[in-house]
């Protein structure tokens, strides 16, 4: 008998690119010879709402409802309908980048309705001064689309958003009522839409079990929404829950009426505990075998994880598989001025992780003690390699975004190897720490990788709260890496916080003051300020004491657990801060305002600020050079060397140079060398270039080398011109 299996992702994620869980999931099942199906019904809803059927239907709707109360902006598109629909369907071609001309006429200003979302354009100018035509269109088709999710929320589903959907319902949900009054009431107008798409993907698939993967609150109410309807129309389909909601959130959930709309709740990585439940629904694995799964026993919730089995190795899991992923549908959007943020909602990007876990897993406000954190897993270079192309193949996308905690700087350095070997030409871009192992030369490699981007947590720019928090990091040394990086090409982005317990109002502005002195020196790109939060899952949720904080609530219940609410009476009031911060990194971010005093942000006293004028400059004058270490690897990232003879004669003598001559993409350079130098030099290099089933060359066999062919002095050679030359043509060391 065929037996389908169905992931979903429930509403809503990202509009330009799918959320990867589902792929993973059925690069595995695919390991195991299990048929599966999947589905993001959040891009299938939004193309069937923001489309000129759905939104007739969403202006039919409000009609209906002839409630007139409306804000004056709604008013204004419900008047503006006609143009709304004449234009939907273009626009969304264009966001799927079918008709890239109609740019033209998106930017004349005169083909899109516009509601009060463009009331920014008055800056678009000075924000999007460099942007190109077809960027600039993209921005205000997001504007326009923005425009109709106002008008859906305020006339139709006030729960409604693009990335998230009755994130409200889901978020410190640690009583169920809400959601569940929610469920049990009337279907909303997108979820009409969602049961629509639902029905016809049973219908299609005829699956005996489905999986939902809800990543975040904003996708807890359309999955069991889904559940729901499964449960009532097709009582025989087993529906199951995980993804990082459940992850972190759903931890002790002890709440009978979920299990209303679902069968089970699995925690952490998904592959054992979902290889136990197909096991189980097969009737050859008994309930209480069942790998970290809840389960209603008698009307109790009961976690079953009596299975012996340990968890699938991450280099078993499987290459992500996307099939079935409608691709060439997502809607490429340019939402803010923000350049990070603008490759999570612009472009279509291929996610692959480098290592389960995080190698550092010490930060005092992250989930260190849950499974996504601590248990560290990388796999290898040529594994990791291996998915890329078998990617590239599936998908057609040379984009990647590895989702890694941290990437391993030791792992970067051997994955770039192998993509330089394999001659991939890739574009990605990752999370890191700002590590001192990051040098210019490992940086120099990552961007001849294709590496474009690395974001960081700088946090708060405090030494003190630094140590507190156990980054493992101060603020000269994320400068100085992140000028490696800025240097090589690659950009930066800093995640930013303020409101870490006991941080007062004199380390606010001063960690502002270090924040305008690292956009100041262009060694930061991109940024964002988010207020503190502690979690149940955390050190500092665990022992807030530690922190000098105390912890206010919320009181356990029976559903989430997750956010706290704490006091922190040695701290500032931290949320007074928030508006000033927002707005001074929003100016530092486009170059300008730099001489602005930092009160200038604040509509209240702030202390001066204590950090030298010239602190980050004199970080970054720190030179933080290769050391010569023995083991490290020699690449040789420039075109082959020739080496040529010129003569000339000067005052009636001839003379020979002899320069090695490299033809590299971007210009012409030259090494003045003595000949048996550059002939040696020419073989070397050709030698320590990345080719495939060639192992790297060490420094130390550099030298051995050298020191064999009688070239002379080896340290006086470090010292030269030439090794000089080498360095700044293509020669690195890492």
């Amino acid at each position: 008998m065929f037996k389908s299996i169905l992931l979903i992702t429930p509403p809503f994620t990202q509009l330009n690119t799918p959320y990867p869980a589902t792929a993973y999931i059925k690069g595995y099942l695919n390991t195991i010879g299990k048929t599966a199906f999947q589905s993001d019904l959040g891009i299938k809803v939004i193309l069937r709402i923001f489309s000129k059927e759905g939104l007739t239907k969403v202006f039919q709707s409000i009609e209906n409802k002839g409630v007139k109360n409306y804000s004056t902006n709604i008013q204004r598109i419900v008047k503006l309908q006609k143009d709304y629909l004449h234009t939907i369907d273009p626009v969304i071609h264009f966001l799927q980048f079918d008709n890239p001309t109609l740019a033209y006429n998106i930017c004349d200003g005169d083909f899109l309705p516009q509601a009060s979302r463009f009331d920014q354009l008055d800056d678009l100018d000075w924000a999007f001064g460099t942007m190109g035509i077809q960027d600039k269109a993209r921005h205000f088709a997001t504007l326009y689309l923005e425009d109709i999710g106002d008008l859906i929320s305020e006339a139709l589903d006030p729960h409604f958003g693009f990335s998230r959907y009755a994130e409200r319902l889901g978020m410190s949900a640690t009583s169920f009522d809400d959601l569940n009054d929610a469920l049990e009431g009337p279907e909303s107008f997108t979820d009409q839409f969602l049961m629509e798409e639902l029905e016809k993907l049973i219908q299609e698939t005829d699956p005996y079990f489905v999986c939902l993967s809800v990543p975040f609150p904003g996708n807890l109410y359309g999955a069991l929404r889904c559940g729901k309807f499964i449960k009532t129309n097709y009582p025989h389909i087993k529906v199951a829950m995980g993804g990082g909601y459940p992850n972190t959130e759903l931890r002790s959930i002890n709440e009978p009426r979920v299990f209303n709309f679902l069968d089970f709740i699995t925690l952490d990585d998904g592959e054992r505990p979902l290889t136990c439940l197909l096991e189980h629904l097969d009737g050859e694995r008994s309930l209480d075998q069942l790998k970290r799964t809840f389960a209603l026993v008698d009307g109790k919730v009961t976690y079953h994880n009596g299975a012996k089995n340990t968890d699938i190795p991450f280099s078993q899991t499987g290459t992500p598989d996307y099939s079935g992923l409608p691709l060439n549908k997502y809607l490429s959007v340019i939402e803010i001025a923000n350049p990070m943020h603008r490759l999570w909602s612009d472009g279509r990007w291929n996610k692959l992780t480098m290592a389960h876990g995080c190698y550092w897993k010490k930060c005092s406000f992250c989930d260190v003690t849950l499974d996504y954190i601590k248990n560290y897993e990388p796999i290898s270079a040529n594994i990791i390699c291996d998915r890329i192309e078998e990617l590239i193949a599936q998908t057609g996308e040379t984009g990647f975004h590895f989702v890694d905690e941290a990437a391993p700087p030791a792992l970067m350095r051997e994955l770039a190897i192998e993509i330089l070997k394999r001659n991939l030409k890739i574009t990605w871009w990752t999370n890191i720490r700002f590590e001192e192992r990051f040098t210019y030369d490992l940086c120099r490699l990552l961007k001849a990788s294709g590496c474009i981007a690395v974001s960081g947590g700088l946090e708060v720019a405090s030494d003190r709260l630094l140590q507190m928090m156990q980054k493992g990091v101060t603020v000269s040394q994320v400068a100085r890496v992140a000028r490696n990086f800025t240097e090589s090409g690659v950009m930066v982005h800093a995640y930013l916080m303020y409101g870490f317990p006991t941080q007062t109002a004199q380390e606010t502005i001063d960690s502002l003051e270090m924040v305008r002195q690292l956009f100041m020196n262009n060694i930061l790109q991109s940024g964002f300020w988010h207020l503190f939060a502690m979690t149940s899952h955390a050190p500092i949720g665990i022992d807030p004491g530690a922190f000098k904080v105390v912890r206010t609530g919320p009181e356990k219940g029976l559903f989430a657990d997750n956010d706290l609410s704490h006091e922190d009476p040695d701290g500032a009031d931290h949320e007074l801060f928030s508006e000033g911060l927002k707005k001074a990194l929003f100016n530092y971010m486009h170059g300008i305002c730099f001489d602005f005093p930092l009160q200038e942000w604040f509509s209240f006293k702030i202390p001066k600020t204590s950090v030298s004028p010239n602190f980050i400059y004199n970080a970054i004058q720190i030179e933080t050079g290769n050391v010569m270490k023995p083991n490290a690897k020699l690449i040789w990232l420039g075109n082959e060397p020739e080496l040529e003879r010129t003569a000339f004669v000067k005052k009636g003598k001839k003379t020979e140079m002899w320069p090695l001559v490299i033809e590299n993409k971007n210009g012409t350079d030259e090494i003045l060398v003595r000949q048996e130098e550059g002939e040696w030099l020419e073989t070397i290099l050709r030698d320590i270039t990345p080719k495939l089933g060639k192992k790297e060359m060490t420094f130390a066999e550099f030298e051995e080398k050298y020191v064999a062919a009688n070239l002379g002095d080896f340290d006086r050679f470090l010292g030269s011109k030439v090794w000089r030359g080498l360095l700044e043509f293509g020669l690195v060391l890492v």
